[in-house]
């Protein structure tokens, strides 16, 4: 049977079904066309930030998942609104971020504003926004990213509260119990022993207690026990009058004098001879001492901080350390842990000191690559956080670039790290140190993923295994 002309192409129809392969061709390449705009709408869909694309008159012309998540809105409720009724930030009427992109073409990278969400909440946003292009180069309309920083703004606000100084940094438990308790004992002006390694910030938490006492307007005077020889720490400590010894011609106030009204700090207490420590402990008692060549009795009005890193304990049972001394300065005992032993404040203090020695330098270093984080998880840090602080200060002369790289670091560090497995962590401390990078950055588990060293799919575990 002859078919007759196909109306669509005026040309002869082919025999049976079949189409034209102009057809078939132009089926297959509409196909393709669906398929990759399926995978494009699944890919703006996954991605963790929030996006939203505009026409050139910021009206709304997509909107991704995440960005209905952060805004409450859907995209059924954003699309074809102006995108200021949606967010209604403090810059949508004075310096819109897209309307500026739009007006001038130039980029607007993280700029910290306020959004109002769909039920009334304030949540805090980073936001970015660039140019969008159709296929002849001509301007469509712009796209914003933004980013939820809730989690980021609840910890720097947990991390003010729990260190009232202003000046300590974790997010470990341990750390935070003991920084609120700070305000309570420095309140209570009792003596304080800290006990601790070196390094680990001993002299931080005596200075915090001084500047939330009632002591606060007065001295804050340390002195190191372990820094002078016995026959020296004396005199430092009391003071003398001209002629006590060979070189003593004029009078000098000791350190308990300088202290009155104040706070002595008596740093590595246990190295303090004990023949001295007989005379503090009477000090400490009566109120009362003498300088050394005089009979004159001073009163002294000073609070006692102890530091120490050894077990004065044990040196009590050794016969190394007078026990009425130790129970006279132990009123209350803070113990400091080693940082190898708080994993999820290395990336805390690691920017905390990136941040103070671009400021003290002027070199615009912006941060630790995710390698560099790999060696510092894998040292031990012996010398704890004063370490890492001198690590980092060392980092900064060696580094030209922007981001600090392995080979920045000192080398005792990279070397002994370099055939050293990655450190188990226990449950609580990697529950920690996923929350506080998860917080970091911004909750993008992929970024975090890749920080922290593992797949993703293994962080994804974690963070339901964990409840984060």
């Amino acid at each position: 049977m002859e078919h007759g002309p196909c109306a669509a192409c005026n040309t002869a129809a082919p025999e049976g079904d079949a189409l034209p392969a102009g057809a078939v061709f132009g089926l297959e390449t509409m196909d393709q066309q669906r398929k990759q705009e399926r995978i494009a709408s699944i890919i703006f869909d996954s991605i963790s930030e929030g996006v939203f694309t505009t026409d050139r008159e910021c009206r709304i012309t997509s909107f991704n998942r995440a960005a209905e998540r952060i805004s409450g809105f859907t995209a059924e409720e954003a699309i074809g609104r102006y995108c200021f009724d949606v967010f209604r930030t403090e810059l949508c009427n004075r310096r819109c971020a897209l309307r500026t992109t739009l007006s001038n073409g130039a980029e607007v990278q993280n700029i910290r504003v306020t959004i109002i969400t769909h039920d009334g909440r304030r949540v805090p946003i980073n936001v970015s926004t660039s140019i969008l292009h159709d296929e002849e180069g001509e301007v469509m309309g712009a796209v914003e990213f933004f980013r939820d920083l809730t989690e980021v703004e609840d910890l720097e606000r947990r991390l003010e509260r729990a260190a009232p100084a202003g000046n300590l940094v974790s997010a470990n438990e341990e750390m935070q119990r003991i920084a609120r308790l700070l305000p309570d004992v420095a309140e209570s002006e009792c003596s304080v022993l800290i006990q601790g390694p070196s390094g680990s910030g001993k002299e931080l938490i005596a200075q915090a207690l001084h500047n939330l006492s009632p002591r606060r307007k007065g001295p804050f005077v340390k002195l190191n026990c372990g820094a002078l020889p016995p026959n020296l720490l004396e005199s430092e400590l009391f003071g003398y009058e001209p002629g006590a010894f060979t070189d003593a011609k004029r009078t000098k106030p000791g350190q308990f004098q300088m202290a009155h009204g104040g706070t002595l700090l008596l740093d590595e207490i246990g190295e303090m001879p004990l023949a001295t420590q007989v005379k503090l402990f009477r000090v400490l008692s009566t109120g009362e001492f003498s300088p050394l060549g005089s009979v004159k009795v001073h009163r002294v009005d000073a609070r006692i901080i102890a530091c120490t890193n050894r077990d004065l304990e044990e040196m009590i049972e050794r016969g190394e350390f007078r026990e009425e001394l130790y129970y006279r300065v132990n009123v209350v005992n803070i113990r400091l842990p080693a940082l190898k032993d708080r994993p999820e404040d290395l990336n805390l203090l690691a920017e905390h000191f990136v941040q103070r020695f671009r400021e003290r330098r002027g070199k615009g270093i912006l941060g630790l690559s995710s390698a560099t984080l790999e060696v510092l998880r894998r040292y031990d840090f012996p010398g704890n956080v004063r370490e890492l602080e001198n690590a980092i200060e060392h980092s900064f002369v060696m580094c030209r670039g922007d981001t600090i790289e392995p080979e920045h670091l000192p080398r005792k560090m990279r070397e002994a790290t370099q055939s050293r497995p990655k450190p188990l962590l226990s449950e609580q401390s990697e529950k920690a140190v996923i929350r506080e990078a998860l917080a970091r950055n911004g909750g993008d588990r992929q970024k975090t993923a890749r920080e922290l060293g593992v797949h993703r799919s293994t962080l994804w575990r974690k963070v339901r295994e964990y409840g984060l």
